[in-house]
């Protein structure tokens, strides 16, 4: 079974990060694991750093900040934390996304739990957020949380309670990288008593006796990804698709209105700018659920 003893929350304070630290709360509840709420002070946002400088009271301005983001973070805890967990509370000064990966890297962090703020198109796909730049470099998982998911927005409300995933989509093409994102997702699936469902997206088909053929090919792919100790214990389904991958993926999320998405994704240089973009950005930007971005 998979452990994960470890889960790093990193906190800027918007609505994101609400959303990102309540699903944080409910894997650390599962997984009887550590939760740690970080908030990174980035000196070079703030004007007046410069001219602090200047006047040679440089580390007086860090150390307001610090305790600043430190007040807000434990605000910001005590506001939207159950009874259950008790978080541990770090404030680092740095640029967010090195400390991040720095910490999570230490720690050995197990997931990264990290709020999206959805912004689309260009801006998002070529210039990246902090979220992004983790993913991308990240030494576990990460689970990004972005927009309400489908039975999210009222529970936005009850900001003490943590989320509860019943659904969750595993996307595979069959490569040996998606094996380590199944291990996740079979281990939550169990973890919440939910269901699970395997998808393979097929390319378009002309000829329709080898559509049946590539779609009944595809089934007993999946079905020999299920675990011989868990079909009986597991709900699990199978679901094969045609078309452009992206766009089934979060077709069927919303259709079966899923609470996760596990994928998995090839290397973390700048090669993989352009695959990982491809698809798994766009189920980021337009899905309707968390994502765990699994590295292989």
């Amino acid at each position: 079974m998979l452990e994960i003893k470890l889960i790093l929350c990193p906190i800027d304070f918007s609505e994101f990060s609400v959303r990102a630290y309540q699903h944080a709360l409910s894997l650390a509840e599962h997984y009887r694991a550590k939760l740690v709420a970080q908030h990174v002070v980035e000196l070079w946002r703030y004007p007046y750093a410069d001219y602090a400088a200047s006047l040679g009271d440089y580390e007086r301005f860090g150390q307001a900040l610090r305790e600043g983001g430190s007040e807000r973070l434990q605000e910001f805890v005590k506001n939207h934390t159950h009874d259950k967990i008790q978080p541990e509370l770090v404030v680092h000064e740095g640029i967010a996304p090195d400390s991040i990966l720095s910490f999570a890297q230490a720690q050995k962090t197990d997931v990264i739990v990290m709020g999206t703020h959805g912004r689309r198109g260009f801006d998002r796909l070529m210039l990246g957020s902090v979220t992004e730049r983790v993913m991308r470099r990240a030494p576990c998982p990460v689970l990004a949380v972005g927009k309400p998911s489908h039975d999210s927005r009222a529970a936005d409300e009850e900001r003490h309670r943590p989320r509860h995933l019943s659904r969750i989509l595993f996307c595979t093409d069959f490569s040996e990288n998606s094996e380590r994102a199944l291990h996740y997702a079979i281990s939550a699936t169990t973890e919440y008593d939910a269901e699970l469902t395997l998808l393979h997206v097929l390319e378009e088909v002309s000829n329709p006796a080898k559509k049946d053929k590539a779609i009944a090919a595809a089934k007993e792919q999946l079905d020999r990804l299920v675990p011989s100790e868990g079909r009986k214990t597991l709900k699990i389904k199978t679901a094969v698709r045609i078309g452009k991958p992206y766009e089934q993926i979060i077709q069927l999320a919303v259709e079966a209105q899923i609470d996760m998405v596990a994928m998995a994704v090839h290397g973390r240089g700048a090669l993989d700018l352009a695959v990982f973009g491809s698809t798994t950005y766009r189920v980021l930007q337009l899905g309707p659920c968390p994502v765990l971005v699994v590295h292989v």
